[in-house]
């Protein structure tokens, strides 16, 4: 169950400074040193690291793919499930009929590690989506290290140079790439780089604010190569029928499963929605 605060910690938390992308990013940066010293013994390691499940298999059907997180807390929702096993949350996810697992692996702000990531790997074996703040070559190596068939490139985050240089090194890495948008001027670097899969975020990740229909008319732009992911403020039916009608291929839910009493039941009750497709 979600923790529960008290009243002074409610205050405490409401006075704290709020954490953003823009600060997240900076802060990512800055305490890259460690891993950029690890770098030649990471491209060792990328040279052994086993195959992973393809990321395209997760979308070789006729329904809606429900790509399921692993998700301890966030600077929006504060402790989500600050004490999950990520094992057994994701072996509960694919029972429910998850045919891909996001993995946050940002401490500071989300408390993920690569330890959750190795795990969920071990576990199940189905696509892993290493979500995180990628800004380095580095960390698309230890991605790779990791286990993860997938990462997460936020467009917003990151000059479309830095966008096409880490998507090139990425891919030779055999890693597929989600690149995440939530404005329209984010779209055109996203589709030049010609990703796996573009993943719309009707949260505003400098104002945590959520707008879900403010996706509709992104996901009618992606081309239809490339699969459309909608993300965040999605936790019924409902919702992914709406999203599939405006052209969705995937939903990327986080908090109302990692939340949820039971998982793979919350996550059953998304599964089934037909893909719609656009034009």
């Amino acid at each position: 169950m979600p923790k529960r605060y008290t009243r002074k910690q409610t205050e405490a938390r409401e006075r704290a400074p709020r954490a953003t992308l823009s600060s997240i990013v900076a802060a990512t940066t800055a305490a890259l040193a460690p891993l950029r010293a690890r770098r030649r013994e990471l491209e060792r390691l990328v040279t052994g690291a086993p195959e992973t499940p393809r990321w395209s298999s997760a979308f070789m059907t006729g329904d809606v793919t429900v790509i399921a997180e692993v998700k301890r807390r966030s600077p929006s929702a504060g402790d989500i499930a600050p004490d999950l096993d990520p094992a057994m949350l994701a072996e509960a996810y694919v029972t429910g009929g998850a045919r891909a697992i996001s993995v946050l692996t940002e401490g500071p702000h989300f408390g993920g590690s690569a330890d959750d990531l190795a795990k969920v790997r071990s576990a199940v074996r189905v696509p892993v989506l290493r979500k995180d703040f990628i800004v380095d070559p580095v960390q698309i190596l230890e991605s790779r290290v990791m286990g993860a068939s997938a990462i997460l490139l936020i467009a917003r985050a990151l000059p479309a140079p830095r966008l096409a240089e880490l998507t090139r090194l990425a891919r030779e890495l055999g890693l597929a790439i989600l690149v995440e948008v939530h404005r329209p001027e984010e779209l055109p670097s996203a589709i030049a780089v010609e990703p796996d899969a573009i993943g719309v975020n009707s949260r505003d990740l400098e104002t945590f604010q959520v707008n879900v229909a403010g996706v509709e008319a992104l996901l009618a732009r992606i081309p239809a190569s490339i699969v459309a992911v909608a993300e965040s403020g999605l936790s019924a039916r409902s919702d992914v029928d709406l999203v599939a009608r405006w052209g969705a291929d995937a939903v990327l839910v986080g908090t109302a499963l990692a939340g949820a009493d039971d998982p793979a039941a919350s996550v059953r009750a998304l599964t089934g929605v037909t893909r719609r497709g656009r034009p």
